[in-house]
Parts: structure tokens; C-alpha cells; sequence
């Protein structure tokens, strides 16, 4: 599912209205039936609903959702129609006409003074003010109103967008001078602004509502953001075949663990085993031996010669992926390693945890990342890596400038973990996972199921897509079994398989 901009969600209106014949108020009248149906579903005809209306587009679909309710039977429904400038936009100047029709409604038109309703936390208020149409903060009157009505308790439904926030870019906007909504109900596709951590509070929850915009009028229009579909990742497994050996599922090569860190390399080679690739080798500090060889017995082991951390990451034998990170800490030995290792890299590389912070530690190894290298940062590690970063916004603009310049994937993890591939920075957001996985050592499933893929021959971009979306999975259905509390990093792995194939055989 593409993530587009204001301007060409516009002209996918335009484009929707002459593909089917209609006039741009049944578009309207169809994105406001649709809201109508959310708000029946969740509240009670005898709830408080106050609807707020600007002058817009977005004012007219507030207007027909009014319309609407109180046919439908709610009876407790008033309306404040913003109209300020003495112009409305003629859809909304015709909801207008067609909500006064009605034998009874409570309608105020606010042309100078407003007197603000009496607002507590029993009732419904529907932001229609602005929506997309305003890509600024709210200001003078109307941002009083916002902090009005972020202060009573209300429940707030904000129809497309909360008034004051951009669905595309915010800056260091101050999100307090926004509407704050409960729920974000908007049309057909996502909009780009709800994937930023500091927005989460004025989105609140978001659902989409399928108004039907045009098809084919989607494929044809461009976005370098994109929303993670089962669709995208089911076609990137690879098919078991009946006769088939271990090494035709790829061979990965993990250096992880040190003293007191061996559980992120047991996690690690765990998750590429379950994930499915064939074999495994963990090479880690000597200490580790024993650890290994009993708490993941199906993996090989190979010793360092340091007793308790890594010295050596020379590649030996053929293997398809290796990974690098996990646990292996930062001492200056270690360092040298990563810095031999990716001199001298000859097959894809999985970059996590603490590979990236050597990296930072001793920049200018930037330089020596290998193309199509996967990093699997977390925002501390990313901000070591590339700068501190003042937002989500501010960081995701940083990876792609970074993906471009350097020729790297890199997932920036996060609720919806992001995705950013070369040679454009196509941005792919993750539409699985949950709050439970914020826990230790989930990093460390996802950098080696995302190595797993890469045994098995997808090529590393895929295979970041494929093991972000079964990472995330294999929480979902961890959570589903014992709660987002209970979550922790071995349910993920014992999840993993269940993912792989629900995603291959979808009910």
C-alpha cells in the first residue's frame, strides 16, 4: 500500500471522480457514509456530538457526517460551522443547504464571536475544521479552540486529518498548538505523517476507510513510501522442495557474544535456524563454548582466541550471509575485527547492535560499508552512527540521505520499523508488531531472520522486507498468546515458523 503526498491524494480524487462519472460532493457523500458507519459502530444515539465544520472540503464532510447521525437517530448532535472569511468551498456551502434541511438541527454559523460549548469528558467531539487542506498549525482563534477542546476530556474523531497536522511533513511544529484526536479516521490509504513517534499523540488511533478511490489511478501515480503488505512479502518465500538438502537453505556465518553477552548470540542463531536457513556457525570468544554448544546445539561453534571477546572476523568457509554485532561489545580489539571485516566482506552483510556502535566509535569504517549492506539500528545507534537527529521526521529524512549516499539498506527500528532500500530511499513501513516487543534481545531475533532470508537466496533488500514483516508476526502472535506484557524474546523465535507460515498459507 503506497503512502502519497497531499497533492497527489488531490488529483487521486480528480482522478476517481472521472474514472466513475461523479461529482466531487458524492465523493464526499461517500467518505462521510463511511465515517457515519465508524461513529454507529462505536457510540450510543443518545451520546453528546459536537462537530466542529471549517469552511472547506473537509468542513463539508463533517457537515454530511452531521446529516447523517441525525437521520440515523442521534439525537443529541450540535454543529458549529466555521465560516470566518464569509466563504465556503462550494461542497461545503452544499452540505451546508442539505444539513438546514432538516426539520431540527442544532446549527450555529460562526462568522465573529463564538461562543464555545461547555465540553466534558462523556462527549463526542468531530474535528472537521481542516484536515489535509492546512499545512500549517493551527493559529489565533482556532488553535484556542484546539487547546479547548484538548483540555475537556472529550473524545475527539478527527475526519481525514487532526486540524494543524500536515499528512506529510511537520518540522518542529509544536504539536500542542494541533488537535489532538482520539481517532484519526481517514480515507483509502495512509497518510505519512502517522508513521512519526511525535505525532502519535495527535493521530491517536488511525483507521482507514475504503471510499473507493480509483485503481488504477493508484498504480499509476509515484511514492517512494510504501506500507508493508502480506502481498509484498508471501511471493518472496522461498518454496521447500521435497527433495532438498540443508545446504540448499544457506549457510549463514555469526559473530556475536562476549563475556556476559553470549544470550544475544544464542537469540541470534536461534532465530536464523527457525527462520529456516540451513546452517549455522557462531563464532564468539572462547568463553562462549559451552553456552553455545548446549543452548543451540543445532549450531556449529568457532572459538576466537581471545577468552572473552572477539578478536578475529576473518571469513574461513563459504557462507551466504554473515552477521555481525550481537553482543560482541566494543573494545578496541573488536573494533579492528569489524574494520578487517568489512575490508574484506565477500558476501552480503547483516550489521546489528554493538558492530554498529565499533563503526561509531571509528567512523571513517563508513566508507568501507559494503553496497547492499544491511545496518539494523535502533534510534541510540542510529544517532551514534549519523548525528543526533531532533524528531522520527528529522531521522527517517537522515537514513534516506544516508541509504543513497553510502548504497545501504537500513532498518530503522521502531513501531512501524522502517525499511529504506536504495538507489531512491523507497521507504517501506512495517504494518506488523506491538508495544511487547520493546524488550531485550528482540533486536537480535530480527537481525538474524532478516540473515536467514539471505542464506536462503533472497537478495538483501527482500530479505530485510521478508524478516521485518515475520519479525513483527511472530510478536503479534506472541502477544496474542500471553499478552503484549508477557512478550519476550524467545516467544518471538518460537514464533517465527508459525509466521512463515501463516504468511504462505493465509485464511
Amino acid at each position: 500500500m503506497r503512502i502519497f503526498n497531499s497533492h497527489t491524494l488531490k488529483e487521486l480524487d480528480k482522478a476517481t471522480c472521472e474514472a466513475q462519472g461523479i461529482k466531487s460532493i458524492d465523493l464526499m457523500e461517500r467518505a462521510a457514509e463511511a465515517v457515519t458507519n465508524e461513529i454507529i459502530a462505536r457510540f450510543l444515539p443518545g451520546r453528546r456530538i459536537v462537530v466542529l465544520a471549517g469552511p472547506g472540503n473537509n468542513g463539508g464532510d463533517a457537515l454530511a457526517v452531521a446529516r447523517n447521525l441525525i437521520e440515523q437517530g442521534f439525537k443529541r448532535i450540535e454543529v458549529f460551522l466555521f465560516n470566518v472569511t464569509g466563504k465556503l468551498s462550494p461542497d461545503c456551502n452544499e452540505e451546508r443547504k442539505r444539513l438546514l434541511a432538516l426539520d431540527t438541527v442544532d446549527f450555529t454559523e460562526v462568522a465573529k464571536e463564538f461562543r464555545p460549548p461547555n465540553l466534558g469528558k462523556g462527549d463526542v467531539v468531530i474535528d472537521g475544521l481542516f484536515g489535509a487542506g492546512l499545512n500549517r498549525p493551527l493559529e489565533g482563534g482556532f488553535r484556542m479552540l484546539a487547546s479547548l477542546v484538548n483540555d475537556s476530556g472529550a473524545y475527539v474523531v478527527a475526519i481525514d486529518m487532526p486540524s494543524g497536522l500536515s499528512a506529510d511533513e511537520n518540522g518542529n511544529a509544536l504539536r500542542r498548538d494541533m488537535m489532538h484526536a482520539n481517532l484519526t479516521l481517514t480515507f483509502q490509504l495512509p497518510r505519512l505523517s502517522f508513521f512519526f513517534e511525535e505525532n502519535a499523540e495527535v493521530v491517536g488511533e488511525w483507521k482507514l476507510l475504503d471510499i473507493d478511490i480509483d485503481q488504477a489511478a493508484i498504480k499509476s501515480s509515484k511514492s517512494e513510501f510504501v506500507l508493508i503488505e502480506p502481498r509484498y512479502v508471501r511471493p518472496l518465500l522461498q518454496p521447500r522442495k521435497p527433495f532438498s538438502a540443508k545446504r540448499d537453505y544457506g549457510s549463514a556465518l555469526l559473530f556475536a557474544g562476549s563475556m556476559g553477552m553470549m544470550g544475544a548470540a544464542v537469540l541470534c542463531a536461534r532465530s536464523v535456524l527457525k527462520s529456516g536457513a540451513g546452517l549455522v556457525t557462531v563464532h564468539t570468544a572462547r568463553c562462549g563454548m559451552t553456552i553455545m554448544q548446549t543452548s543451540v546445539p543445532e549450531a556449529m561453534f568457532e572459538p576466537d582466541r581471545d577468552e572473552r571477546f572477539i578478536t578475529d572476523m576473518a571469513v574461513h568457509h563459504a557462507h551466504q550471509v554473515v552477521v555481525a554485532g550481537p553482543g560482541i561489545g566494543s573494545h578496541d580489539r573488536t573494533i579492528d575485527a569489524v574494520e578487517a571485516l568489512l575490508k574484506n566482506a565477500k558476501c552480503p552483510l547483516v550489521l546489528d547492535a554493538d558492530a554498529l556502535n565499533c563503526i561509531a566509535k571509528r567512523p571513517a569504517l563508513l566508507q568501507y560499508l559494503p553496497p547492499k549492506t544491511v545496518i539494523t539500528p535502533h534510534i541510540g545507534e542510529f544517532d551514534r552512527l549519523f548525528g543526533e537527529q531532533q524528531s522520527s521526521e528529522d531521522r527517517l529524512k537522515k537514513a534516506i540521505e544516508v541509504c543513497k549516499y553510502y548504497n545501504i539498506i537500513i532498518v530503522l527500528k521502531g513501531h512501524h520499523t522502517a525499511v529504506v532500500r536504495p538507489p531512491k530511499g523507497t521507504v517501506f513501513f512495517n504494518a506488523t508488531g506491538n508495544p511487547g516487543m520493546a524488550t531485550a534481545g528482540s533486536g537480535d531475533v530480527l537481525a538474524g531472520t532478516i540473515a536467514s532470508f539471505i542464506a536462503q537466496g533472497c537478495i538483501p533488500e527482500r530479505a530485510a522486507l521478508l524478516g521485518v514483516y515475520v519479525h513483527g508476526l511472530a510478536g503479534d502472535l506472541a502477544a496474542a498468546e500471553d499478552g503484549e506484557d508477557g512478550v519476550i524474546a524467545s516467544d518471538i523465535i518460537s514464533h517465527l515458523g508459525q509466521a512463515i507460515r501463516t504468511i504462505r498459507n493465509p485464511k
